[in-house]
């Protein structure tokens, strides 16, 4: 079982309070090691376990109402690999300029608010790919221009390809 970061320095913090208070080496009050010496400190353990998983799903509850709030506030079409989409991109450099771009979607990574896909599009001939965050402020219009029929989740093989984009 691995522990958090905050879990371990708690976890070393009672070690420490339980040395002071107790004769007892420090290995009898492990979690793993070789026996926990009384009630209280079983009970302890486990309610380091619970905070840790209860504070997880805090964290999804979060992450669901802020990628609900995105929603509400602009379109976000369902984009799929195999979709032909037209972004306009505002330029974080120049906040004036508003570039847009063609491509296909080859990838798409799904992580609640940090949900990401892939863009393959051609730029003078050479193929470029760019990943770009679903519900990034900067991504001003999504429309989706085609829908490809593909067979798989990532279409990295058109890497390969010249011009997926031709019908």
């Amino acid at each position: 079982m691995a522990l958090s970061g905050r879990l371990r320095s708690s976890l070393s913090i009672f070690h420490q309070i339980l040395r002071a208070e107790s004769s007892l080496p420090l290995r009898y009050a492990t979690h793993r090691g070789f026996g926990i010496p009384n009630i209280a400190t079983s009970e302890c353990l486990r309610n380091f376990g619970t905070q840790a998983k209860s504070s997880e799903a805090n964290v999804k509850i979060l992450d669901k109402e802020a990628v609900e709030s995105v929603q509400a506030k602009r379109e976000i079409p369902d984009l799929r690999p195999g979709y032909i989409v037209q972004l306009k991109v505002e330029v974080p450099e120049n906040k004036r300029r508003v570039s847009v771009l063609k491509g296909i979607v080859i990838a798409r990574r799904n992580a609640g608010l940090n949900t990401t896909f892939r863009l393959r599009r051609l730029v003078a001939g050479v193929g470029v790919e760019s990943v770009f965050p679903l519900y990034s402020p900067n991504i001003k219009e999504m429309k989706v221009l085609d829908k490809k029929k593909v067979r798989r989740a990532k279409l990295y093989y058109l890497r390969d390809r010249m011009n997926p984009l031709k019908k």
